[in-house]
């Protein structure tokens, strides 16, 4: 490989786009969802499929690997390389035909399979197999690694729907395989490749009979079968799962299917995994479309992490068989699901019909690889052994052998996965973070490998075999298979530069290991961390690994009431997802961007727009909590050194507020400084705002003065002390207004402390953690004598309520933080508390109609189910929008953020109130929020405590 910069040089004069080396590019693109960093030379993002073959051309002629990558999904290590990495997905993204008729779609390999679904869904089609990654999973990486998700039963494995492919292989010649345009009669590409293949496999065909295609989930090496001559010599099919080691995609034929009228769910519970996985062959004959196995362990995760409401009632049992079924009517699906549960020797059964319970509990199958990324006891588990499979037949004596041999090494996981295919998925805690760890992952992984072979199973059945499983193949091939592949891979690729490492002359299993020999970063190590990191053992190094790389992240998870990662959905660029800030700061902590990582300028544009929304510490199942480690960062780079003007303006605003009430008599002066022509731009500069953002106005009379005089009744519910936050009280006292008065009607009497308090939110967002910790030390020693004599504290603004309720303690040490988490203890939304009110009842609200845009901080922290409930209750029709609104507390204010901000209101906020009735309501508890909605769709947005109080019997 020659010089770097002559590589960039080359690549940018054969007109590629998107070419980066960069520091932050390299970091982000260093890995995938798997174990293995590798950093690439560059990294490129092309706009047109034409650009591929002009960069394969350069890396033949510099004798640079190759790395084709999509969502980087990929959990085995396909797509991480040291040289060129091509990310498809940012540009290449589009389907170029729809055929109806034909029931086919000709797409580019980064369409993503959720967005194909979206298009095709308007003549009613869908790709068939769908993995649990499919709405960030990319066609092209669906290819590479042949997956096959849950309906595989149903629809076959991607290479059994894959009709034509157009590709480039090694050598540089142009293959059109199959039905894809510019392809030959007959569907033979025009080149001397696919002869010289049928003349190296026509003297195999025995060896290819016996030890390939055995059962339909052997994804391991390379899918020699489809080339037999009673398979028709299918050159596309066989590529199909090569992990873009033998050629580069540049369009794909696929077979779509038309989505059934009906589907039913059949839950089946069982005493244990093993059980359940003993019913699958019972249960095949009756044809369903999926079969997946579910662990009590993941439930419990579930219901630990988001709430035991989370998870739907279940039968009876420890391990749970999920079995769907399809068909153009639910009559005959009712029977067959009735036979299905007599035949099944089940502990008990449900059958599901409706699509939103069906959908919650495949919600959580979909997310098992993130739920069960930490053990109960908190240990990172990993991927590695991911997905081996075994015939349907033998998983259950399988899955007893396999906890045996756990159990034997010391190791823990929870096994979960296609139990219809015969296919397993495992996170297991190999201690990589221990001397010698890389040892155990290897000793394992050979022994896990024997074990599999021993039933007749390959080591991959669905994710390839990547880094992870090349070496291990020799368990499951004779020597002379192995060298067929061999090869088949040099005939393709005879320069090794295409995914090298990967299938044949594999790298080491334990080679490149992103998360070996990691120090932890804890206050004895760092003594100016900020935060506690108390679900992490007090490690950031641990809490910044749980990222996983699954990537949720880069998919719209708005739709369900989702908020993660908004500032993504607008850019749709990799640097704005949380995987990309996890794996930057994974960087800095493992000492990879040098010895002051934090200043470095990748971690300044990586984290540039993120705006602190925590969506990902409830939406990511890894439970990443990207605001605390953002602002961990601020506080590392700027502590005891210049910051920039917004943090001194806006972290700082309870300061400047509390000035202002001391000078009554200057507010009108301020407010008309704010709205002057002449002054707001030279404040807007000042102050590092966004010329384009109005200031709030503060009220004439701050809310505290107001309640100076007010005397709560004596009540029957006991005392509620009113965390009065600076937002609401300079300037929205009207919302504290309303919220006294319904609690007051709810029968309680209401406090404030006899100072003004202050949760730091602001002061925590910009990464100023010291001001934060003093901050909160005094508003928690403020609300404690209260709480201790059993008064409750209800916050009126989402993102104070939710300091209160998690951030508090991670900041504060000692008693403080144990005050801190009685506090937190006794701090409830509204919602919450009214919830908890026996003997209150909602006023009416049946008439009212509109939408609910819930804070950030509300979705993540305390969750917005006890006020949709109350909405409901009461008679009210809103819709809950999902994401952001954009504005994100001083995030939209900030200069240099401003398209950013209206970019992601416009994704659902917007849209939803252009549609809204002119009378209909909009609900918005946080000021920010209604800040947005005032700037950007001139409307007044109302707090939950104004709807009630406005209706409330006189």
């Amino acid at each position: 490989m020659g010089d770097q910069g002559d590589l960039v040089a080359a690549l940018r004069r054969a007109g590629v786009s998107g070419v980066d080396d960069s520091a932050l590019a390299r970091s982000m693109y260093a890995s995938d969802a798997s174990l293995y960093r590798v950093p690439p030379a560059v990294v490129v993002t092309p706009r047109e499929t034409g650009e591929l073959p002009a960069v394969l051309a350069v890396c033949r002629e510099f004798a640079v690997p190759l790395t084709m990558r999509g969502a980087g999904t990929s959990i085995a290590g396909n797509a991480v390389g040291p040289g060129v990495v091509v990310d498809a997905s940012r540009h290449l993204n589009r389907v170029l035909e729809i055929d109806p008729g034909a029931g086919t779609a000709l797409v580019e390999p980064g369409i993503v399979q959720a967005r194909l679904h979206r298009i095709a869904g308007g003549h009613g089609l869908r790709f068939g197999p769908d993995p649990s990654t499919r709405t960030r999973a990319t066609l092209g990486g669906m290819i590479g690694n042949n997956a096959c998700g849950s309906r595989a039963l149903g629809y076959g494995r991607t290479s059994d729907n894959v009709l034509g492919l157009d590709v480039v292989a090694g050598t540089g010649e142009r293959l059109r395989l199959g039905d894809v345009p510019g392809a030959p009669a007959g569907g033979t590409a025009q080149s001397p490749l696919p002869d010289r293949l049928r003349d190296l496999v026509n003297g195999r065909l025995a060896l290819i009979r016996t030890e390939f295609g055995r059962f339909g989930r052997q994804v391991s090496g390379y899918s020699l079968e489809h080339l037999l001559p009673e398979r028709g010599f299918d050159v596309a099919r066989a590529l199909v799962g090569s992990e873009g080691t033998l050629a580069v995609t540049l369009a794909a034929r696929l077979r779509m299917v038309r989505e059934p009228a009906c589907r039913l769910l059949v839950v089946l519970g069982y005493g244990s995994m093993a059980e359940a996985a003993d019913a699958v062959p019972a249960i095949l004959p009756h044809g369903p479309v999926a079969c997946e196995g579910l662990d009590s362990r993941i439930t419990d995760v579930v219901r630990g992490r988001r709430g035991p409401d989370a998870v739907p009632p279940l039968p009876e049992g420890s391990g749970w068989l999920l079995v769907e079924l399809a068909g153009p009517e639910i009559g005959p699906l009712r029977d067959t699901a009735r036979r299905v549960v007599a035949e099944s020797g089940s502990a008990g059964s449900a059958l599901v019909e409706d699509t939103a319970l069906a959908d919650a509990l495949w919600r959580i199958r979909e997310d098992g690889s993130g739920l069960v990324a930490r053990t109960p006891d908190g240990r990172q588990a990993h991927a590695g052994w991911e997905d081996a499979a075994v015939p349907p037949e033998r998983l259950g004596s399988y899955l007893r052998e396999f906890e045996a041999l756990l159990d034997g090494h010391g190791l823990f996981g929870v096994p979960y996965g296609h139990f219809g295919d015969g296919c397993v998925h495992v996170r297991i805690d190999f201690p990589f973070d221990r001397p010698g760890g890389t040892r155990v992952f290897r000793d394992f992984l050979n022994e896990a490998a024997a074990l599999a072979a021993r039933h007749g199973g390959t080591m991959s059945g669905e994710h390839g075999d990547g880094r992870a499983r090349g070496e291990l193949l020799p368990h499951m091939y004779s020597p002379e298979a192995l060298d067929l592949m061999a090869q088949v891979k040099d005939l393709f690729d005879p320069d090794d530069l295409l995914n090298p490492g990967i299938i044949v002359r594999p790298a080491p299993v334990d080679a490149d290991v992103r998360a070996a020999g990691i120090a932890p970063v804890t206050r004895a190590e760092l003594p100016t961390l900020g935060l506690a990191y108390r679900g992490n053992a007090g490690d950031l190094a641990r809490a910044v690994h749980r990222c996983t790389g699954v990537g949720k992240c880069r998919a719209d998870n708005t739709g369900n009431g989702g908020v993660m990662c908004p500032s993504y959905l607008a850019t749709s660029e990799e640097k704005d997802t949380t995987r990309a800030r996890a794996r930057v700061l994974q960087d800095v902590v493992s000492g990879h961007l040098g010895p002051d990582g934090w200043r470095t300028q990748a971690v300044h544009d990586v984290l540039d727009l993120c705006l602190s929304c925590k969506g990902c510490a409830s939406d990511c199942p890894t439970g990443i909590d990207m605001a605390s480690y953002k602002a961990e960062a601020l506080h590392q780079r700027y502590r005891r050194r210049l910051r920039p003007r917004a943090h001194y303006a806006l972290g700082r605003l309870p300061r400047w507020t509390r000035l202002a009430a001391k000078a009554p008599a200057a507010v009108p002066a301020l407010n008309a400084a704010m709205r002057s022509r002449a002054l707001r731009p030279l404040i807007a500069w000042a102050a590092g705002i966004d010329r384009r953002r109005s200031l709030p106005a503060f009220a004439p009379v701050p809310f505290r003065r107001r309640f100076a005089s007010h005397r709560s009744p004596a009540a029957r519910n006991g005392e509620v002390v009113l965390f009065v936050d600076t937002f609401t009280d300079a300037f929205s006292p009207d919302v504290a207004e309303a919220t006294v008065k319904v609690l007051e009607h709810a029968g309680y009497q209401v406090s404030v402390t006899a100072r003004p308090v202050c949760c730091g939110i602001t002061w925590i967002s910009t990464g100023q953690l010291d001001g934060a910790r003093a901050q909160l030390r005094r508003t928690v020693r403020a609300l404690l004598p209260p709480v201790r004599r059993g008064a409750k504290v209800v916050g009126m603004e989402p993102s104070c309520t939710g300091v209160l309720r998690s951030d508090a303690e991670e900041l504060l040490r000692g008693v403080d933080a144990a005050a801190a988490r009685e506090v937190a203890a006794a701090t409830r939304t509204l919602a919450e508390l009214l919830a908890e009110t026996p003997d209150w009842t909602p006023p009416d609200l049946s008439g009212v109609t509109g939408v609910a845009q819930p804070h950030c901080h509300h979705h993540a922290v305390m969750g917005w189910t006890k006020d949709a409930a109350l909405l409901r209750d009461a008679g009210a029709e809103v819709a809950r929008l999902g994401g952001c609104c954009g504005l994100a507390g001083n995030f939209g204010v900030e200069k240099g953020h401003h398209d950013v901000s209206v970019a992601i209101a416009e994704h659902q906020l917007l849209p939803a109130v252009r549609d809204a009735a002119e009378d209909g309501v909009v609900l918005a508890d946080g000021f920010s929020c209604r800040t947005q909605l005032a700037d950007l769709a001139s409307r007044e947005g109302e707090h939950l405590a104004q709807l009630l109080a406005r209706h409330l019997p006189e």
